[in-house]
């Protein structure tokens, strides 16, 4: 007998014209945005330094303050040592940046540590790599809205009770600003953005005149010396304390290279040029803020800030420009928290496409934007912030280890890089997932760049580990391990399922051998007909079931279906304990017991669908309840037949 070859199924592509309507949403998050939109969202150098570079910049606003709380256990006679700590953190930036600076030009595409770590030091460092920066950027978020309210609380002090309310209400807000957009967010940003950079600029260099001239004078009515813990002398340790404390500055230089797709082109280059801006813009200002704060002998203290001292110092009194800076200082830091609006959903959806975390996070929303990972970022800052009191102090702890840890991470995979690349020969090139590998003239002299950044950077981690290992660092030390074993978890499960649903080997299915139908019906009326016939069409064996509390009301079951039944065979299932479900999913489990090979037996319900949705609490749902009781058999499909009702 001659095979007749069957026709190719046909594939077409229909253009749909369906628009969302304009509702509420649109008004609160802006209209919804085409694939074809996303690269006129892309943002030029101006704007990515406000997006990308709030979060490093406003660190300065508190890195000075952090290194003072810590050489106050030494006495105010310790704080002088508060200047040469900054120099050499400004070096340590400096290491860092050049760092960033050669990930961002090898891997255009963004990811950062996780990419570098991914395609260098194998999956594992790439998990702890992303684990550490997904702790990062949600205690970006804390610590920023933290230290803006406790900004706000130091010019206002009758606000201070009431400072976690204040600080959720604002992670809030900004989650609503990036859930409009990248390009939207960014310019609501950027005035903010560069009136901190002016006000604290203006600041700076008025101390430093004032200082020259020998008007500056000190800290009028200074806050009470702090002593958290009982004093100490000044120690190698102590001062490892204070430098790992101000390190905190350093926070946030790597949102840029996570955030490369975000630029416009070239990208690599305008992201390369904003990470020198910002890096340059913080060192300045964590120098002078750090020189000028020591002089006045500014207090550490939680009831009024460093910056609030050396603001009033600088302008003479709690003038205008004192409240301008104060204003400043309080919206860069809230502002802050963008960055990590920026980067956490990015960071998430690259380990959702590669399996390790949902992958609903890889999907974007309306407005082009990960609105999965910003509304989860929220959500869990806003509780750690009402976990810690919204305390700056007690969320610092936790903060620069995940920091450090990603910072080592990255660097040691660039070094590594840098090495592959040096076996290459003049002209050839490797290809990688995140990165194409080519010769590069020098690549030793950036090995050991890279190298030396890794292991400094490795040291502070450690320092900081151990240092603040009874304030609460432990929990990160715990809770990054933790984190790890959750995202290999769900990796497996990814690649399980996608071992279960690959088409590799996968032959010829064997036919349906038989097809059984059960229809439960409750009664006979419209709906259960309008699903006996649905169900004829699906099989001609069918069965009907009912369950009977009541033998009157099966027996008038019976009568009815004798009538409107087509033939089709019933089977009443008494229930002496008056109970529903129970007898149906025994009936059902005892067909299924009896199933042959290559059977597939489908329940058909009937449900109703009334027009207001409030009504559906008057139904039972069995079609829900039996989904949920069956759903782990196979072989067994449920359906619902929903017939509307008035």
């Amino acid at each position: 007998m001659q095979r007749i070859e069957e026709e190719p199924v046909g594939i077409q592509h229909r253009p749909t014209t369906y628009a969302p309507p304009r509702t509420w949403r649109t008004w609160l998050f802006g209209r919804p945005l085409r694939t074809a939109d996303a690269p006129h969202q892309a943002i030029r150098k101006i704007v990515g330094l406000a997006v990308f570079s709030s979060d490093a910049m406003s660190s300065s606003a508190y890195a000075t303050q952090e290194m003072l709380v810590m050489l106050a256990l030494a006495g105010t006679a310790a704080f002088g040592y508060a200047i040469p700590l900054s120099i050499a953190i400004v070096g340590l930036l400096a290491i860092v940046t050049i760092s960033y600076e050669q990930t961002i030009h090898a891997y255009p595409g963004g990811g950062g540590a996780y990419i570098v770590s991914r395609d260098n030091l194998g999956e594992l460092p790439a998990q702890v790599a992303g684990a550490a920066l997904l702790t990062d950027y949600i205690l970006t978020v804390a610590v920023s809205i933290s230290s803006g309210v406790a900004q706000i609380t130091s010019a206002v002090p009758g606000l201070f009770p009431w400072r976690v309310e204040i600080a959720v209400a604002l992670v809030l807000f900004v989650m609503l600003v990036n859930l409009r957009g990248v390009k939207e967010s960014g310019a609501v940003f950027a005035i903010p953005t560069y009136f901190f950079i002016v006000m604290m600029f203006a600041t700076v260099i008025l101390g430093l005149f004032r200082y020259l001239s020998g008007s500056l004078g000190t800290v009028i009515d200074p806050p009470e010396l702090e002593m958290i813990h009982s004093a100490q002398t000044v120690s190698l340790f102590l001062i490892l304390r204070a430098f790992a404390n101000g390190t905190s500055a350093l926070t946030g230089v790597e949102a840029i290279s996570n955030g490369i797709p975000a630029f416009k082109e070239p990208r690599s280059r305008n992201a390369g040029i904003t990470l020198i801006w910002m890096s340059s813009i913080l060192g300045a200002l964590l120098l002078g803020i750090t020189f000028l704060s020591v002089r006045i002998g500014a207090i550490p203290s939680e009831f009024e800030t460093v910056i609030s001292q050396l603001a009033r110092t600088v302008a003479g009194g709690r003038n205008a420009f004192y409240l301008l800076v104060i204003v400043a200082t309080s919206l860069i830091l809230i502002l802050a928290a963008n960055t990590a609006f920026a980067d956490f959903p990015r960071l998430a959806a690259l380990l959702g496409q590669d399996g390790f975390l949902p992958r609903q996070l890889a999907y974007r929303g309306s407005r082009l934007v990960f609105s999965r990972g910003i509304i989860a970022l929220a959500l869990i800052a806003a509780l750690l912030i009402a976990l810690f009191n919204a305390s700056v102090t007690a969320l610092i702890p936790l903060y620069a280890i995940g920091v450090f840890l990603s910072f080592t991470m990255s660097q040691t995979g660039m070094a590594l890089r840098w090495r592959k690349i040096g076996r290459l020969k003049p002209g050839e090139e490797a290809r990688e997932r995140g990165s194409t590998l080519r010769y590069e003239r020098g690549w030793r002299a950036k090995m050991l760049i890279n190298s030396v950044g890794a292991a400094l950077t490795a040291v502070v981690a450690v320092v900081f580990a151990v240092a603040k290992f009874t304030d609460g660092a432990w929990i990160i030390l715990v809770l990054i391990p933790i984190l790890v074993v959750g995202l290999s978890a769900i990796h497996r499960h990814y690649r399980g399922l996608a071992a279960s649903l690959s088409l590799n080997d996968f032959g010829e299915p064997p036919p349906i051998a038989r097809h059984r139908v059960i229809l439960p019906v409750s009664g006979v009326h419209r709906g259960t007909l309008a699903a006996l016939r649905y169900a004829r069409e699906l099989s001609r064996d069918v069965t009907a079931v009912h369950v009977s509390v009541e033998p009157a009301e099966g027996e008038r079951v019976q009568q009815k279906w004798d009538l409107w039944g087509e033939g089709v065979r019933l089977v009443i299932l008494d229930s002496p304990y008056r109970l529903l479900m129970e007898p149906l999913l025994e009936y059902i489990e005892t067909i299924d017991g009896e199933r042959q090979p290559n059977e597939v037996i489908t329940v058909v319900v009937p449900q109703f669908v009334p027009r207001r949705t409030a009504a559906n609490l008057l139904h039972t749902q069995a079609a829900t309840w039996l989904e949920w009781a069956l759903r782990d058999r196979p072989g067994i499909v449920i359906t619902n037949v929903p017939y509307q009702v008035e």
